[in-house]
C-alpha cells in the first residue's frame, strides 16, 4: 500500500498526562483510555497535510513516458508486503511454514454460504443482450434491483432511483472515475487520516488529483470526545491550511464504517460534515463498502442515503460494493448512487473501461434480490462468525496487554504497538513491519494509512479459525522477542477441526 513522504514523528511513545476515562465511549478497547488520556495542557496540533505522489518518483525505464513512469513508481513502492505474501502463501498442507495474511481487509469467514449460494441454477442465464455491448451504466435490470437493495438496507426515507445508480467493477474505479470527472488535475479531496491508502493511487493515477490529509489524533483533546474523532473544527483547518498552501480543495471522502479505524459516524456527524462541505461547495464522496459488515448491533450504524434531506444531494455520491459486505473482492462490482446527472452521465462514459460483464451482471441482481437468503441466512451467520473472530483476537490482544480500538464494524483491530517502538518513529515502525513479516505474518503499518503517530497497526481478523489462531501466535512470538516460523501448532488443529466438525468456519471463543 503506497503512502505519502512525510516528516517523521518524535511524538512520545504514549501520551502524556494522568489516566482518564473521562467522556470515552466503552467501545475503544482495552487500555487505550489509559494510553490516551486527556491533555491538561492543550495546543493546536497540525490538522492538515498537502501530499505530493510524485515528490519522490523515479524510474530508470526508456520505455514510459513520464507519466508511464510514475504509474509504474506506484506499482514499485505499493504493495511489497502483498506481492510477499503471494509469493510465499500459507497452506495448511503444501506450505505450513507460508505467510499468513493478516493485513489485507478480506472476509474469508463465508465461503461456504456463498459457493452454495452462487452455484445455484438461477444464477447462471445466457440470453443475446447478456453477450452484447450494454448501457454503459448497466443494465437496467441490474439499476432496479441496486436502487431497491439500497433503498432497503440504507433506509432511505424515499426510494431510491435506478436513473441515479451506475454500476462498474469495484470501487477502486469508483474513486478513479469520480475524481476524474470532479477535479482538474492537481486539485484535491480532504480525506480523515488514518485512511485506506489505496484511495492515494486510485484518485491520482487517471484524474492527478492529490488528497490533504485531516489528521486525527489518538490523544482526546478538547475538540475530541473520543481517540481519532473527525470534527468540522478539524475540517475547517485542515481547509484553511490547503487554501493557504495554493492547493483548490473540490470534496471530502468519508468512510463509514471508518477504515482502519472502524469508526461509525452518527446521522448528527454525518450532517455536520455534510452542512460543512455545503458551505464550502465541496462535493461529498461517501465510501460505504463496510455498511452491512456492522457485526455488533449496538453500534448503530446509519447510512447517508437514510438522512431525511440531505444537506446538498447534487455534491452528495455514495458508493458501494460487495467486495467486502459479500465477501466477493475477487468478483469486482461496485455501484454509485449520485443525484448529480450530469456525475452519473460522466462517471457512466468512463464504465466503458470498467464495465461488468452481461453474466455478472445477471448474477448480481440475482444475488441482491433474494432478500430472504441475505437476511435469514448469510447476514445473520456472517455477523455472528465476525463477532467470534473479533471476540478472539480481541481476548489475544488483551492477554498481551496491548491497547486498541474494536468499533464492532469492518474485519479489522486498529492495534497500538507503539510501546514496542524503541524510538517513536515510522523507521521504527518499518522495522517492526518487517520482523512480522519476517516471522511469516502480514500485517499493515500506521504509515500505510497516513497515521501521523508511528506504532499504530491494522489488525484483520475475518479468516478461518486455524489461520487465525497461528497467525495471532506469530504475532505474540515477535513482540515477545522469539521471532521464528513455527509448525502448526496442534491446539490450532484442533480448534480448525472442531469448527469443520460443527459445520462452520466460525473461530474459537475466548476462554
Amino acid at each position: 500500500m503506497f503512502t505519502l513522504p512525510q516528516k517523521e514523528s518524535k511524538a512520545p511513545t504514549t501520551c502524556p498526562g494522568p489516566a482518564s476515562t473521562q467522556d470515552l465511549d466503552s467501545n475503544h478497547g482495552d487500555g487505550l483510555e489509559r494510553e490516551c488520556s486527556r491533555k491538561p495542557d492543550w495546543k493546536l496540533p497540525e490538522f492538515c497535510g498537502v501530499g505530493d505522489p510524485t515528490a519522490t518518483a523515479s524510474s530508470d525505464s526508456s520505455h514510459l513516458s513520464s507519466r508511464g513512469s510514475i504509474i509504474k513508481w506506484f506499482w514499485d513502492s505499493a504493495e511489497e508486503g502483498y506481492r510477499t505474501y503471494h509469493m510465499d502463501e500459507y497452506d495448511e498442507d503444501k506450505n505450513p511454514s507460508g505467510i499468513i495474511n493478516m493485513g489485507t481487509s478480506e472476509n474469508k469467514l463465508c465461503f461456504d454460504l456463498l459457493s452454495r449460494r452462487l452455484s445455484q441454477s438461477d444464477m447462471l442465464r445466457v440470453e443475446p443482450s447478456l453477450l452484447q455491448y450494454p448501457d454503459w451504466r448497466g443494465h437496467l435490470f441490474l439499476r432496479e434491483e441496486v436502487a431497491r437493495f439500497l433503498s432497503f438496507y440504507c433506509k432511505s426515507p424515499a426510494p431510491l432511483k435506478p436513473e441515479n445508480v451506475v454500476v462498474l467493477n469495484g470501487c477502486a474505479s469508483l474513486f478513479s472515475a469520480l475524481a476524474t470527472v470532479l477535479c482538474e488535475v492537481g486539485e484535491a479531496f480532504l480525506i480523515p487520516a488514518p485512511y485506506y491508502g489505496a484511495i492515494t493511487q486510485h484518485v491520482y493515477l487517471y484524474g492527478g488529483v492529490r488528497l490533504v490529509c485531516v489528521y486525527l489524533d489518538s490523544e482526546v483533546t478538547r475538540l475530541d470526545t473520543r481517540p481519532f474523532q473527525l470534527t468540522v473544527e478539524k475540517l475547517e483547518m485542515a481547509l484553511q491550511r490547503a487554501n493557504f498552501e495554493g492547493v483548490k480543495v473540490k470534496g471530502l471522502i468519508l468512510i463509514n464504517p471508518q477504515n482502519p479505524l472502524g469508526d461509525i459516524y452518527s446521522p448528527g456527524e454525518l450532517r455536520d460534515y455534510l452542512e460543512f462541505a455545503k458551505r464550502h461547495k465541496l462535493h461529498v464522496m461517501v465510501d460505504e463498502v463496510y455498511m452491512l459488515s456492522v457485526f455488533e448491533k449496538s453500534a448503530g450504524y446509519h447510512s447517508v442515503l437514510s438522512l431525511e434531506g440531505l444537506p446538498d444531494p447534487q455534491r452528495t455520491h455514495v458508493m458501494w460494493a460487495t467486495s467486502k459486505d459479500f465477501g466477493m473482492s475477487g468478483l469486482r462490482f461496485g455501484t454509485l448512487y449520485t443525484e448529480n446527472r450530469d456525475v452519473a452521465t460522466a462517471v457512466a462514459s468512463l464504465c466503458r473501461y470498467h464495465g461488468l460483464s452481461g453474466l455478472v451482471q445477471y448474477q448480481m441482481a440475482q444475488l441482491l434480490r433474494d432478500r430472504d437468503w441475505i437476511n435469514q441466512v448469510y447476514l445473520p451467520e456472517n455477523h455472528a462468525r465476525l463477532k467470534a473472530a473479533h471476540t478472539y483476537v480481541a481476548g489475544e490482544l488483551r492477554a498481551l496487554g496491548i491497547p486498541f480500538l474494536g468499533r464492532g464494524a469492518g474485519f479489522f483491530i486498529w492495534v497500538d504497538l507503539r510501546k514496542y517502538l524503541p524510538e517513536a518513529t515510522f523507521k521504527e515502525e518499518m522495522l517492526l513491519w518487517r520482523r512480522f513479516l519476517d516471522n511469516k505474518v502480514l500485517l499493515s503499518c500506521g504509515k500505510a494509512f497516513q497515521c501521523k503517530e508511528p506504532g499504530w497497526f491494522r489488525l484483520v481478523f475475518s479468516d478461518k479459525a486455524h489461520r487465525l489462531c497461528l497467525g495471532m501466535q506469530r504475532v505474540r512470538q515477535v513482540l515477545e522477542g522469539k521471532s521464528q516460523v513455527p509448525d502448526d501448532p496442534a491446539s490450532c488443529q484442533s480448534q480448525e477441526s472442531g469448527n469443520q466438525r460443527s459445520g462452520g468456519e466460525t473461530p474459537p471463543a475466548v476462554l
